[in-house]
């Protein structure tokens, strides 16, 4: 169920996009200067969801979450990427 935050983030941003209850199949993390750059691949989907926060979090790997985020196309090795931009991850 999504909650009354996320309601009206999705109300005030067209372009956001919500996922309630979705498996996470990957989780990465690397350092990227002060920032740890997060990737996660999540069961039933072919693209990457990507954030970035100061720290490190625990493995989200096998975790159900809610993820609001934006879709973003970036260029990578000359190749158009669909690659999701997370603004909200929520642990259940």
């Amino acid at each position: 169920m999504k909650n009354k935050a996320v309601d009206s983030l999705l109300k005030k941003h067209e372009q956001l996009n919500h996922l309630e209850g979705v498996k996470v199949v990957s989780h990465t993390q690397r350092d990227k200067d002060e920032w740890v750059l997060h990737t996660l691949m999540i069961d039933g989907y072919d693209v990457a969801f990507t954030f970035k926060r100061p720290k490190k979090y625990k493995s989200l790997k096998d975790q159900f979450v809610s993820l609001t985020y934006y879709k973003e196309e970036k260029m990578l090795a000359g190749f158009s990427i669909e690659v999701m931009q997370v603004v909200r991850v929520k642990r259940f």
